[in-house]
C-alpha cells in the first residue's frame, strides 16, 4: 500500500463527553437539560452499590426530579433475551431516557433497548436487516470500565442468547448525548478485564490500520500513538492500579480508538478480527478483548502478505523492530507478557471446535461483507495459526 491523499469524509459525533474526577455527579444536571424526567437506569453487577456509585448517581437525579427504573443484571456480552426485558421495563414505565453505568457491555444493551423502545416489531429485526432504525430514546452513559470506545460512537453488539448469533446495530440516534468519562470510577476493574480491555482497544486501532486500502499517514501516525498508549499505560497500571494519570490516559486513548476520529481520510477497510472474535463470543462466552487477543495475531500471520509495508511500518513505531514478522511476535509475546491469552486452548476452544465456529463466522462475515475474501478455508487457516 503506498501513501495517498486522504479521502473525503464527513466527521459526525454529537456525544459530549465529561472527563475527569466526580463529574457523575452531574448527571442528574445533564438529563434535566435535556427534559429528562423518567429514567431507565441499567447497570450489570450490585457492585455499583456496593461502592456507592448508585447511592451518587441516584442522589443527583433526585435532586433534579428525575424519577429512576432499574435495570440491573447485565452480563459481560451482553444478550438479546436481557435487552427485551429492558426494553418491557421501559415501555411499561414510560421512561423519557435511558442511563448506563457500566462498561460497554451495559452501553451496548442500553442502545439497543433505545433503540427497540421505538420500533414496533421485535429489536432483532434491527441487528438481522429486517427494519432500520428510525428512532430511538435519548441515552448517557456513566463509564466505570474503558475499553469499547462506546461512549463516543453509534454502535452495539449484542448476542443472541437462543441462536447464538453476536450481531451488531449502528445508527446516528444511538450517540449518547453525554457520556460521563471519570478514570477514578475504574481502579476497581480487575487485571483480566484491564489486559482484556487493552487488547480490545487495540484491535479497534490496527483494523482499519492494516486492512485500508487508503490510509494516510497522519492516520498512522495517530493509530500508533494510541497503541504505544495502550502499552505504557496498561503496564503502568499493572505495576500500580492506583495510578491515576495511567488510568486517565488509559480511557480516553479507549474512547479515540472508536469515535471515528481515527479513520476519517481512510478508505477501503473492514473489520475481520471483530467478525471473527464475535462468533468465539457468542458461541463460547469468551470475554471479548480475550478472544481478540487470540485472533489477533493469527490473523495478521495470514494477512501479512497483503499489506507488508504497514506491517513494517507497525513493527518500527510500536515496538521498535524490524520486519514485519517481528512486529507480530512483539505484539504477541506483549499479550502473553501482560497475561492475555494468545491460543485458542486458552479459551477451552479445542480443534474439534472449529467446525461450529466456521458456520457461525460465515453469517458474520456476511454482515460485515467481507464474505468472499474470508471463506470457510481462510478462517481455517487463521484460526489454525492460534491453535
Amino acid at each position: 500500500m503506498k501513501d495517498r491523499n486522504m479521502e473525503n469524509f464527513t466527521f459526525f459525533n454529537p456525544t459530549k463527553i465529561e472527563f475527569g474526577t466526580g463529574k457523575e455527579q452531574l448527571i442528574g444536571q445533564h438529563l434535566s437539560e435535556h427534559g429528562i424526567k423518567k429514567v431507565l437506569l441499567c447497570y450489570g453487577s450490585e457492585r455499583i452499590k456496593r461502592d456507592g456509585l448508585f447511592d451518587i448517581v441516584s442522589k443527583s437525579l433526585s435532586e433534579k426530579g428525575i424519577e429512576l427504573v432499574e435495570c440491573g443484571g447485565i452480563v459481560s456480552n451482553p444478550v438479546l433475551s436481557k435487552v427485551r426485558e429492558g426494553i418491557a421495563l421501559a415501555r411499561a414505565d414510560q421512561v423519557d431516557a435511558i442511563l448506563s453505568v457500566g462498561g460497554g457491555s451495559v452501553l451496548d444493551s442500553v442502545k439497543a433497548i433505545a433503540a427497540g423502545v421505538c420500533h414496533d416489531g421485535d429489536v432483532w429485526d434491527l441487528f438481522v436487516g429486517k427494519a432500520n432504525i428510525e428512532s430511538a430514546l435519548p441515552l448517557f452513559a456513566i463509564l466505570t470500565l474503558a475499553a469499547t470506545g462506546s461512549e463516543m460512537n453509534p454502535g452495539a453488539v449484542v448476542t443472541n442468547d437462543e441462536t447464538k448469533e453476536k450481531f451488531f446495530i449502528h445508527a446516528p440516534c444511538l450517540f449518547p448525548k453525554v457520556s460521563i468519562v471519570d478514570p477514578a470510577l475504574m481502579q476497581g476493574v480487575s487485571r483480566d478485564y484491564l489486559v482484556y480491555s487493552a487488547s480490545d482497544v487495540i484491535a479497534h486501532l490496527i483494523e482499519v490500520y492494516f486492512t485500508a486500502a487508503v490510509h494516510p499517514k497522519l492516520q498512522s501516525r495517530l493509530v500508533e500513538s494510541l497503541i504505544n498508549t495502550v502499552i505504557e499505560t496498561t503496564e503502568a497500571l499493572l505495576a500500580d492500579p492506583a495510578d491515576y494519570d495511567a488510568r486517565a490516559q488509559f480511557a480516553w486513548a479507549a474512547t479515540l480508538a472508536l469515535n471515528g476520529l481515527t479513520f476519517s481520510g481512510a478508505a477501503g477497510f473492514s473489520y475481520p478480527n471483530h467478525a471473527i472474535e464475535h462468533s468465539l463470543s457468542a458461541l463460547f462466552n469468551v470475554p471479548h478483548g480475550a478472544g481478540l487477543s487470540v485472533v489477533v495475531p493469527a490473523w495478521m500471520k495470514w494477512y501479512l502478505d497483503r499489506n507488508p509495508a504497514q506491517f513494517e511500518r507497525f513493527a518500527e513505531n510500536v515496538f521498535g523492530v524490524e520486519s514485519a514478522e517481528n512486529g507480530i511476535a512483539a505484539l504477541e509475546s506483549w499479550y502473553e507478557k501482560i497475561g492475555t491469552p494468545t491460543q485458542l486452548p486458552q479459551l477451552g476452544i479445542k480443534e474439534a471446535d472449529l467446525p461450529a465456529i466456521l458456520e457461525n463466522v460465515q453469517k458474520n462475515v456476511r454482515i460485515f461483507g467481507i464474505a468472499e475474501t474470508y471463506t470457510p478455508e481462510v478462517v481455517t487457516i487463521i484460526l489454525k495459526n492460534a491453535l
